[in-house]
């Protein structure tokens, strides 16, 4: 009864009491008890209206506490959290700001009462600040009003925010969480105001559940976080396990065509509907077999050649610019076929076009697919080419046998060359290459696609790659395969070649003079370059196993000498005198014993004959030992002439 008189009598009615007491001019000792009287009433409602006020927070702290136990993630969490520590404070503002190690700093991550300064986002600076000031302390801090306050470091950043929210009173509680301060709750006044120690520890009490409350959310958070992963592990392997059993079904139906004896363009018609997209099946050599649908010629020729040489070397489809996906149909090392695959075109941004994710799966599922078909047509072709797949080995094994030059080979040439379809008593070439870096699993691929296109073989002995090519012009068919093969693999190719031979058994003496061509060329310092005997001029004859005098003569200087013996005229001597007299045209002419401007009429003619270089060192050389060989073959046929003559004038 006692606390409800006190709680609800108005404050000034005690002073009242004392006033008339005066009045009626009651005794002294009479007044004093009366004075002691209403302070003890004013003492004892100051106490009821602090517990009254206690008693209030405590209920709001438990309200508060009921909040922070529901399910909140850890952004709306905090949004509760500013919001319950602004009414249950009576302050104009709150806001919460944890630790962030990467911006060094704290980062404000929810805010009620703002105005436009404080937001989502602002770091509140390391640098001073009521904030830094309770971090420091580990316990809470408080200032009546903020921009006056010296008592602590103030940071110019700080205090920007705080004049543009017009704050005033402003209270700061770090969050703890194992003795480590994790961030900071704050609430503050626009207008001065003392914090009461009731109020402080209030605050403290809520930051404490706070700190625990986050902690909750987060850990909640990173279990969300871990169950969403699970679940989309476990639907990753559940569509897994459903793409195995579909390309299961899927390789099932395709060797089941494929013991039924169906053809290559069943399958590939079959394969290019599983595949939902243009599929063209091509051979060693590059040409159509079949095809499902159509791809394009021009993408072909431009763009498959390069990827179907790194589908091969790398056994797996290979995407190219264009978009076509290429896959290699092999059985071992041996190159069966090429796959070509055209997907489908994709729906534009306004059609139902899958989530990126799901296009990436099915573009996976499609080359995952694509592999599976380039496997079983490969063993159609097998079962199709058995006897070409021992062919190509067969061929190998016969250029190594041919380069050897073994007579035990030789032997058996013609029955293994007719049982190939191959005439090697028609004229070929051989061509040594040397690629730089090394030879790799793309240049064999490309070497063996070369030789079946050019009906020929190839073989590789020791640091090269050998061909030989049916035709009459090594340096022709050097050039040819150098310069293809350096498109191939973007990088030098060293050739040196040799040639014709007639028959098998010239073989293995033409390979020999090409290795030296090829030494020659790299010894000179003409790596990537290609030569032949013909094109070394008279180094050529050195190289050369059985050196052809005449054709170098006829090749050097041969126009000059048909010349002279259709027109009975003096080139080749004019040459000759030219030569010893040091270039000089007067001097050849004396010696000649005929007019200077005969001997520059005739200087005029060869150069028509042999063309404008004949006088370079080089070419001039050449020309100086052909007349040299020329000269040395008439007096050697001479003096055969008067051998065979001497018996008969006997």
């Amino acid at each position: 009864m006692l606390e409800l008189l006190v709680a609800e009598a108005p404050a000034d009615r005690y002073e009242k009491v004392v006033t008339d007491a005066r009045a009626d001019g009651v005794t002294p000792h009479r007044l004093a008890e009366l004075e002691r009287a209403r302070d003890l009433s004013l003492r004892i409602r100051d106490l009821f209206e602090r517990r009254r006020q206690r008693e209030a927070g405590l209920a709001a702290l438990v309200d508060t506490v009921r909040d922070l136990t529901l399910p909140y993630t850890l952004s709306t969490l905090l949004k509760v959290i500013v919001r319950r520590t602004r009414l249950l404070f009576g302050v104009d503002m709150s806001w919460v700001a944890l630790f962030d190690p990467q911006q060094k700093g704290s980062l404000v991550r929810a805010a009620d009462g703002q105005a436009s300064a404080i937001t989502v986002g602002f770091r509140m600076p390391l640098s001073g600040g009521l904030g830094l000031r309770a971090m420091k302390l580990a316990g809470p801090f408080s200032t009546p009003d903020y921009l006056t306050d010296e008592t602590f470091t103030h940071a110019e950043e700080t205090d920007g925010v705080v004049r543009a929210e017009g704050l005033r009173a402003v209270m700061a509680v770090p969050l703890q969480r194992d003795n480590e301060v994790t961030g900071v709750l704050y609430a503050a006044g626009r207008s001065v105001r003392h914090f009461g120690p009731d109020e402080i520890s209030l605050m403290v009490s809520l930051a404490d559940l706070v700190s625990v409350a986050i902690e909750k959310a987060s850990l909640l958070d990173r279990t969300r976080q871990e169950i969403a992963e699970v679940a989309e592990d476990t639907e990753r392997e559940r569509s897994s396990s459903q793409l195995a059993q579909q390309l299961r079904s899927t390789h099932s139906r395709l060797i089941d065509l494929v013991l039924a004896g169906n053809d290559l363009q069943v399958l590939t018609t079959e394969a290019g509907r599983l595949l939902g997209g243009s599929l063209s099946v091509r051979d060693a050599a590059g040409r159509e077999v079949a095809a499902a649908g159509s791809v394009p010629e021009t993408a072909v020729a431009d763009e498959v050649a390069t990827a179907s040489l790194d589908a091969h070397a790398e056994r797996r489809p290979v995407r190219t610019a264009g978009g076509l996906w290429v896959a290699p149909a092999a059985a071992g090392a041996e190159m069966l076929g090429t796959l070509v695959l055209l997907p489908p075109e994709e729906p534009d941004a306004t059609g139902t076009a899958d989530p990126p994710e799901d296009a990436e799966e099915a573009e996976r599922h499609r080359v995952q697919l694509l592999a599976m078909v380039a496997q079983c047509i490969a063993v159609l072709l097998l079962m199709q080419r058995s006897a070409a797949v021992a062919d190509g080995q067969a061929r190998d094994e016969l250029l190594r046998d041919l380069l050897s030059g073994s007579p035990s080979v030789l032997e058996q040439v013609a029955e293994r060359a007719r049982r190939l379809s191959l005439d090697l008593d028609e004229p070929h070439v051989v061509v040594a290459t040397r690629p730089e870096g090394g030879i790799q699993g793309r240049a064999l691929v490309w070497a063996s696609a070369y030789a079946h296109r050019h009906r020929g073989l190839r073989t590789l002995a020791g640091d090269c790659l050998v061909f030989l090519l049916p035709g009459t012009d090594p340096g022709a068919a050097s050039a040819a395969l150098s310069k293809e093969l350096t498109s191939v693999l973007g990088r030098r190719v060293t050739a040196g070649s040799s040639g014709p031979a007639g028959n098998p058994a010239a073989i293995a003496t033409v390979y020999q003079e090409a290795r030296r061509c090829l030494d020659a060329v790299v010894a000179l310092g003409g790596v990537g370059s290609t030569a032949s005997p013909q094109e070394l001029g008279f180094l050529g004859l050195l190289l050369s196993e059985n050196p052809d005098t005449g054709d170098f003569i006829s090749h050097t200087i041969g126009a000059v000498l048909d010349y002279d013996n259709l027109q009975r005229t003096e080139l080749a001597r004019t040459l000759e005198e030219y030569f010893a007299s040091g270039g000089s045209p007067t001097y050849a002419a004396e010696r000649l014993h005929v007019h200077p401007n005969t001997v520059s009429r005739r200087l005029e003619r060869i150069t028509e004959l042999l063309g404008e270089k004949w006088q370079e060192p080089a070419q001039a050389l050449e020309v100086q030992v052909a007349l040299q060989l020329h000269r040395t073959r008439r007096v050697l046929t001479r003096k055969q002439e008067l051998h065979r003559a001497a018996p008969a004038r006997g």
